[in-house]
């Protein structure tokens, strides 16, 4: 006895109903108008993140300016100060001086944060740069800054909330960002610029590091923009595949349909 034959899987289907179809295009259009939103997004951000990157190396590779004083203070921004080379002269407050943990390329240790009063009056926070956890004894105390009067270069940074997850607390003098509101009130300073200095590195010697070490602000932006864009737009154009894929294999579906009918 002949064994029967199967009918394929293509006979055995039948076309989608309007309604399927419907949804079908529906989640079809969210998806590709989505995909297109994210990756234009990213074109915009590319844009954003080459600009700035652009904007930080010309203005760390220029020569240093004199650091805003208090009648500019008001207008300070992130977009027209922040990374400014600048160079400013006063007598440091090593009594009122401040460690901020932070974990770097030569291991975790503290910033430390001396504020500096300049010939007017004002003051400003300078991070001297880098030291290492031993540097200072068990209860805080830390070797002084320079005496006398100096003149620092370094590049202006903007005030750093306290963190998400490790939270600032003056009151056991424990620090994780450079807060510098918090970091005033906490060493009952006035006229404190609303930013701070990372200092320039110091010219380089022979033998062990002299701390703290300046010079280690972090310059370098990863830029994977335009990675991003590319795949929204894949994602995108995949969808639009699927979309035809689907269309024809309706229209192919419905005319053997009517092909098997008409017979």
């Amino acid at each position: 006895m002949p064994e029967a034959r199967q009918p394929s899987d293509e006979a055995e289907r039948a076309p989608h109903g309007p309604l399927a179809l419907v949804c079908m295009a529906l989640l079809g259009l969210v998806l590709f108008g989505g995909f297109i939103a994210l990756g234009t997004w990213q074109v915009h951000r590319l844009a954003w993140k080459r600009a700035l990157i652009a904007r930080v190396d010309s203005r760390v590779h220029a020569p240093p300016v004199a650091a805003p004083g208090p009648d500019q203070w008001p207008k300070v921004t992130v977009a027209a100060d922040e990374y400014l080379h600048v160079r400013l002269s006063g007598v440091y407050m090593s009594n009122r001086q401040v460690r901020v943990w932070t974990a770097t390329d030569m291991g975790s240790g503290n910033w430390i944060v001396t504020p500096l009063k300049m010939d007017d009056g004002a003051i400003v926070l300078v991070n001297r740069g880098f030291a290492p956890q031993d540097w200072c004894t068990l209860d805080g105390r830390c070797p002084p800054a320079p005496v006398g009067r100096v003149t620092i270069t370094g590049l202006v940074r903007m005030s750093e909330p306290s963190g998400l997850f490790r939270h600032n607390d003056p009151k056991h003098d424990t620090w994780y960002t450079r807060d510098v509101p918090a970091i005033a009130r906490a060493r009952g300073l006035h006229d404190v610029a609303p930013y701070f200095v990372d200092e320039d590195a110091a010219p380089a010697a022979s033998g062990p590091p002299a701390w703290p070490v300046g010079g280690m602000t972090v310059i370098h932006f990863p830029n994977h923009h335009l990675n991003y864009l590319i795949t929204w737009y894949l994602l995108a154009l995949m969808v639009l595949g699927a979309a035809v894929y689907v269309a024809r294999d309706e229209y192919r579906l419905r005319r053997r349909r009517r092909q098997a009918a008409a017979r």
